[in-house]
């Protein structure tokens, strides 16, 4: 085999091997968001009213958890009076499932603007604090949404047993293998400042540590190729003395 022919095949193995590895980075998304519409039967002062709305979740990783946004895009429930401005308080739960188990608590501001009577009140973006408990897939569903205004609570249940909206690959610190109880993560109101992008593109999602690990096995496969290379270079040197 002449040498030009040689250092070509060698040239693709290196090739072959760089490829192999940037497959592996790309593969597995480490999260999947998506709008759910969720039927909510709301125990009202003035008796059941029902209403559907779609809901979404999405995550930003902080420290050693991820801040959790769930938007309502529609209104639900209603009140027979006007409601002022700051007279509405909501918060929701987020039922947890998968790898981890419980629910976490979210909140928001209230009401920045009054709300008419008999006019469906859009519940402000609510977010809370999620610290996994353990490592693998949890999904994230809208579970129970309550509403506080003029000292009465308003309790919006789900009906339809609605699809998670939030799947996350997680690593929980130290490898912990401890399941998820109620407040499985931590929210209220250290967590409770609500975004206001809920028509925004997915923000940045998905564990760092995942990152790192596809990236030192894309890293392995690569020297694994380079030692390949390395190996027919010295066979190849051999033969020709």
């Amino acid at each position: 085999m002449s040498n030009r022919t040689y250092q070509k095949r060698s040239a693709a193995l290196a090739s072959v091997a760089a490829l192999a590895g940037s497959a592996v980075l790309m593969a597995a998304p480490a999260a999947h968001a998506e709008v759910v519409d969720v039927n909510y039967r709301c125990e009202t002062p003035i008796g059941v009213k029902t209403a559907v709305s779609p809901i979404d979740i999405k995550s930003v990783k902080s420290g050693a958890g991820y801040k959790l946004t769930m938007s309502w895009q529609k209104g639900v429930s209603s009140s027979p009076v006007e409601l002022g401005k700051g007279a509405m308080n909501p918060s929701a739960t987020v039922k947890l499932g998968g790898a981890d188990s419980g629910t976490l608590t979210v909140t928001g501001p209230a009401n920045q603007e009054a709300i008419p009577a008999n006019t469906p009140i859009k519940v402000s973006d609510l977010s809370g604090t999620y610290t996994p408990k353990k490592s693998g897939k949890v999904t994230f569903t809208a579970g129970v949404l309550t509403i506080k205004a003029l000292g009465t609570t308003t309790t919006c249940t789900p009906t339809n047993n609605p699809k998670p909206s939030l799947s996350l690959d997680v690593t929980a610190a130290g490898g912990g293998s401890s399941g998820g109880t109620q407040g499985g993560g931590s929210g209220g109101s250290a967590g409770s400042d609500a975004g206001s992008d809920s028509g925004a593109a997915l923000p940045q999602t998905g564990p760092e540590d995942s990152a790192v690990a596809l990236g030192t096995l894309g890293g392995t496969v690569l020297l694994a190729g380079a030692a390949g290379v390395l190996w027919l270079t010295r066979r190849h040197q051999v033969a020709r003395r």
